[in-house]
């Protein structure tokens, strides 16, 4: 059985949800329709003629990108142009493009923690935070016979994380009470008799993203026709999360080895360096995409290195000036997040038991060439 689009994104949104993206970020379904069973999904960096004539051959169904196809406004369809004979092949074709950008750059095992693990930074945090959960407590009544299943369904769903801490709840016995009215069909006692029922109370945190998927567990399990629950604001906040990673490295390292170790890490060519070479580095920040803006967040973040592409020439020497080294393996470097996506997306839809094959495009998208 393959997967049908909507399927498809839906996993994908589970790993890069959609309000993780900063305002007015070019995402989501760009060209093409998602009604229809996909059987072959490829995923890339860029979505350039090349790779769309790939896609062709290898016979996708469905492109899931990094970088938008539609950055603005189109102001027209001219299919001579190069923009517009990549659209009219992919409609020709009916290949959708859909596009994770900067929710992929901010998610939780998105680019930036794949940059990071890529590197073996240890203890990383967000470098730039740009969203923060919203928690809700959700308080829910059960009868004891069924405490373990409801509790489980909830928690087993996103319920009851606090910190590096997942499955916590509080749970108290008490004594519910209830009448059923006519045209009712209750699990415990009969219409028109008022009971007494020893129920437990189950207290636990939901982040506000994940309590429609807890809510909808909870009935699910719940043996009551009309589960009593409520649902109540927190003023605490839950994770952060952001653009970039910041961490310490696995060992002092200086400037120079550390930019080879980048090389091999993303697989590119080359990379420029600020700062001397034997500088001797002990905590690091890597920020996938162009990364000249970030430098502040670096430097009061404690890193001795920031690591991210398309860094200009007088962002480098406030860099320099301030103490803080760069090592610039270009934006293309982004393309880790190909194997990364694949792999998730490949695993997702096995558990689904879907026979819907995932690819990576072995097209090369850097515009630079090294001499």
């Amino acid at each position: 059985m393959f997967a049908k689009g909507q399927t498809v994104i839906q996993l994908m949104e589970k790993l890069a949800p959609r309000h993780y993206a900063v305002p007015d970020d070019r995402i989501g379904l760009q060209l093409g329709t998602l009604n229809k069973e996909i059987r072959k999904v490829m995923v890339t960096l860029d979505v350039v003629e090349e790779v769309v004539d790939e896609a062709i051959s290898e016979q996708v169904d469905l492109i899931i990108a990094h970088h938008a196809i539609i950055f603005r406004p189109l102001k027209h369809l001219q299919t001579e142009t190069p923009a517009g004979r990549v659209y009219a092949k992919l409609i020709k074709h009916d290949i959708a493009v859909y596009i994770a950008h900067t929710n992929l750059d901010v998610a939780d095992g998105g680019i930036n923690d794949m940059m990071a693990d890529a590197l073996k930074l240890e203890n990383t945090k967000p470098l730039d935070t740009v969203f923060t959960e919203k928690l809700k407590k959700l308080v829910v009544f059960v009868p004891q016979d069924h405490h373990e299943r409801v509790l489980m369904a909830m928690l087993d769903n996103g319920a009851g994380a606090i910190g590096d801490y997942s499955h916590c709840s509080f749970n108290l016995s008490g004594v519910g009470t209830f009448k059923p009215g006519e045209g009712t069909n209750p699990y415990i006692g009969a219409t028109g008799k008022f009971e007494e029922v020893q129920e437990i109370r189950i207290e636990t945190i939901v982040p506000e993203n994940l309590q429609g998927k807890v809510i909808q567990a909870m009935l699910k399990a719940h043996p009551y026709e009309e589960p009593a629950y409520d649902l109540y604001p927190l003023d605490l906040s839950g994770r952060k999360l952001g653009l970039g990673r910041v961490g310490r490295l696995p060992q002092s390292i200086s400037l120079a080895e550390l930019a080879e170790q980048v090389k091999k890490a993303f697989d590119v060519p080359a990379v420029r360096i600020v700062g001397e070479p034997g500088t001797m580095l002990n905590k690091a920040a890597v920020l996938g995409g162009s990364g000249s803006r970030y430098i502040g967040s670096a430097l009061f973040a404690g890193a001795d290195v920031l690591i991210t592409g398309d860094v200009d020439y007088h962002s480098a020497q406030d860099a320099l000036a301030a103490g803080l080294c760069i090592i610039d393996p270009g934006h293309n470097s982004e393309k880790i997040m190909k194997a990364g996506v694949a792999a998730y997306l490949t695993k997702a839809l096995a558990d689904g038991r879907y026979d819907t094959e995932v690819t990576t495009s072995q097209i090369n998208t850097e515009v630079f060439r090294f001499l």
